[in-house]
């Protein structure tokens, strides 16, 4: 098998980059930039640590990503399973990566920074939603941002609801830790609690 291990041979094989792929990436939040933030309800958040790699979904209601200025974003930590591994690497490596998905967009929109997680209390309850507050706030600042083109959005036809999953296909989470417990977890109960449970721990 031939492997590519240095950048000379990377560099030989795809060539230079265009000069628009360049020309995109700034150090801070232009207009138009700002615009695709706070369209978006959904972003991935990439973390790195001394146990390896994490890429953690968020979503929330479109702008839950709030912009402080030009060069800083901040981030709820809405309720989740409490396995908290995008914080854990974050308190011990403050690189992160964003990466925003527009429903219905071939754009999205990558954000390469540090991070520290600030639990001020002014700020957490500026981030209620229902009365509910995050129990902290993942601050970002923004070292590189730039749009990505839309050739993997097209390619996967993402958003063409032609193309949309039968959830029926699918094994179900109870299925899946079923499986993986010996059936001490999950099952038909936890997939028919999941809707009601996540309703009530959703904020």
């Amino acid at each position: 098998m031939s492997t590519i291990t240095t950048v000379e041979e990377l560099a030989a094989l795809y060539g230079t980059p265009v000069p628009t792929s360049l020309a995109k990436e700034v150090d801070r939040i232009t207009p138009h930039y700002r615009a695709l933030i706070e369209a978006s309800p959904f972003v991935a958040l990439a973390t790195a640590g001394p146990e390896g790699l994490d890429c953690s979904p968020r979503g929330d209601r479109a702008g839950f990503v709030r912009i402080h200025d030009e060069t800083t974003v901040m981030l709820p930590d809405r309720r989740g399973n409490n396995r908290v591994d995008s914080l854990r690497n974050i308190v011990r490596d403050p690189r992160v990566g964003l990466l925003f998905l527009l429903p219905g967009s071939g754009s999205t929109l990558r954000i390469n920074g540090k991070a520290h997680l600030s639990i001020a209390a002014d700020l957490v309850e500026s981030f209620a939603v229902d009365g509910k507050a995050p129990r902290s706030v993942i601050v970002i600042e923004v070292e590189t941002i730039y749009f990505q083109c839309a050739r993997a959005i097209i390619r996967s036809e993402l958003w063409n609801p032609d193309k949309f999953l039968d959830p029926a296909d699918l094994p179900t989470p109870g299925q899946i830790l079923a499986d993986l417990s010996n059936n001490e977890l999950g099952g038909a109960d936890y997939d028919n609690s999941w809707k009601t449970k996540a309703k009530e721990s959703m904020w």
